[in-house]
């Protein structure tokens, strides 16, 4: 095992898109885990909208890392020395963790991954362990989707939006994907069965999406927040509803965006709920055996987008913004 350990810290609040000097990366000492305490060894990192949210100072759902602190990231690794009887070396474990090599682990932070069968880790890590639940909850018990319902989905082609839009066409919807590339939206259209696909970056978003759901909107997963936001407003039917999942077209924004069409929440009767994953901890084992069967039966097609290097952590984040990522965006430190 190694004597030093490679950590981002966070060193100033971002203001705008992510600079390089908003985190470090410097060599420090390994930590040593007490009574009730575990070490693991990182093996993969989820690069995810939220870092960007945990990075400022922003009202949140859960405390912003401090200044200087290791980087809060979702992370799956192996244990590697333990103090905790439950947790022996080499089991291989996720959840909330840290932009670090070694880091340590509790019971409240981190639990085993469990037999992930004929998956590779990697695969089950990024898809049951956050994105799949997500998009699972987000869908099902907030957007209560109906056959023959239409449902659009904004980042269509991201880690979530991709899956959300696969459950939807299980569910017998008529779905509709929004991308920012001709190569995502035939990603999205002709691999994983959306009806429709709209390039956001050169088609008229509005007169795109009226086309492609000629009976209106019934369900609108909102991953970005925006204009598209708005131009869904606009098509909304009566009684439908909205999963506000995430709102990563306004991260990097220094003024607040609100939505002109705020008025076809009443006109329409709207249900616009925001959710966080983590709402649903306890219920994760439902999502995880649907999704697992799903993936099994082809139902539900995954895209990793594995970058190697923990050093690599930082840049690649920011493809997250840009929209130059397709599928789960993770960081490969060392094989399982």
């Amino acid at each position: 095992m190694s004597k030093t350990n490679r950590v981002w810290r966070l060193r100033k609040r971002p203001v705008g898109e992510i600079s390089d000097d908003v985190l470090s990366f410097a060599e420090e000492s390994v930590p040593e885990p007490v009574a009730g305490e575990f070490l693991i060894r990182l093996n993969y990192l989820s690069l995810d909208p939220t870092n960007r949210i945990w990075m400022s100072d922003m009202d949140q759902y859960m405390p912003p890392v401090e200044l200087n602190d290791p980087m809060r990231g979702l992370v799956c690794g192996t244990v590697v020395k333990s103090s905790h009887p439950d947790y022996s070396e080499g089991t291989i474990v996720s959840g909330l963790g840290t932009w670090a090599d070694f880091q340590i682990g509790t019971p409240e932070t981190m639990s085993p991954l469990g037999d992930t069968g004929p998956v590779p880790v990697v695969d089950a890590f990024s898809t049951l362990a956050l994105v799949g639940p997500t998009a699972y909850f987000g869908l099902l018990d907030i957007g209560q989707p109906q056959t023959g319902e239409t449902v659009v989905v904004s980042a269509a082609a991201g880690a979530v939006g991709s899956i959300v839009g696969q459950i939807a066409k299980i569910k017998g919807c008529h779905v509709v994907g929004l991308a920012g590339t001709d190569d995502k939206c035939t990603w999205i259209k002709n691999d994983l069965g959306f009806d429709e696909a709209i390039n956001y970056r050169t088609q008229n978003v509005p007169e795109a999406l009226a086309a492609a759901c000629p009976r209106g909107i019934d369900v609108y997963f909102d991953n970005v927040g925006g204009d598209i936001l708005d131009a869904c407003l606009k098509l909304m039917n009566l009684k439908g509803r909205i999963s506000t999942c995430g709102l990563i077209s306004q991260y990097n924004s220094t003024e607040a965006i609100g939505p002109a069409n705020y008025a076809m929440i009443l006109m329409q009767r709207l249900r616009v709920e925001g959710f966080i994953v983590l709402d649903y901890a306890e219920r994760y084992p439902e999502a995880i055996t649907a999704l697992s069967q799903w993936m099994a039966e082809g139902k539900i097609k995954v895209r990793t987008q594995v970058i190697d290097g923990l050093d690599n952590a930082l840049e690649s984040l920011k493809m997250l913004y840009t929209g130059g990522n397709t599928g789960k965006l993770m960081i490969r430190v060392e094989d399982t």
